[in-house]
């Protein structure tokens, strides 16, 4: 689960069915990229970290290094 994502979308105020709504996906989509069940583009991540003002890898570096150590 990827609580930093889950915490600055809070603070800022959005639900995860209007992230989903400004990212042009939908719902379930967005909740399994929240949820850590789905992987997803550069592109994607980056369109994520700029909707809530931030970088990319402040919301998924570390979520994505444990996956690929979870793969070894």
């Amino acid at each position: 689960m990827n609580e930093i994502l889950k915490e600055k979308r809070r603070k800022k105020g959005l639900s995860g069915k209007q992230m989903a709504k400004k990212l042009g996906i939908s719902s379930p989509f967005y909740g399994q990229i929240e949820n850590g069940q789905r992987r997803l583009s550069y592109d994607m991540a980056v369109r994520i970290a700029l909707l809530l003002n931030t970088k990319p890898d402040k919301l998924f570096f570390d979520q994505y290094v444990s996956l690929i150590n979870k793969e070894k």
